[in-house]
């Protein structure tokens, strides 16, 4: 899978990738994902966990799900699709491509163009 993406399979980036996509689709952030190779025995430095998180993400590996811009997840499944964020549970979870109807989308600017559109639906249990 590293190999096709283009990078190169070092011992820390077949570790986290085993961690990522051993468990099916799922989002995840640095953080957690830096505690579960910490409990697995993998030596590797929160920061070398971001820098594989963001270099899966540019090869098209991962998807970045950026929530308020202070919380930001990885999501495994890289096709079309939304989300909801649960608050209260820092939470992400899918919402079908099409269980979101986007009406009107603006023109890109001049010399640029719209990659996807990511729409985050906030919810909370009711009160």
């Amino acid at each position: 899978m590293l190999r096709g993406a283009g990078l190169r399979p070092t011992r820390q980036r077949v570790a986290l990738a085993e961690l990522l996509y051993s468990k099916g689709n799922r989002h995840i952030s640095a953080e957690i994902l830096h505690e579960e190779a910490v409990r697995a025995r993998v030596p590797v430095s929160l920061a070398t966990v971001y820098n594989t998180l963001h270099q899966f993400t540019e090869a098209g590996l991962l998807r970045e799900v950026a929530i308020d811009g202070t919380k930001t997840y990885f999501d495994t499944n890289v096709h079309d699709h939304h989300h909801f964020f649960i608050e209260g549970e820092n939470r992400v979870v899918d919402i079908p491509h099409d269980g979101v109807g986007i009406g009107r989308i603006p023109q890109a600017p001049e010399g640029m163009e719209i990659v996807r559109i990511d729409v985050v639906v906030r919810v909370r249990p009711k009160r």
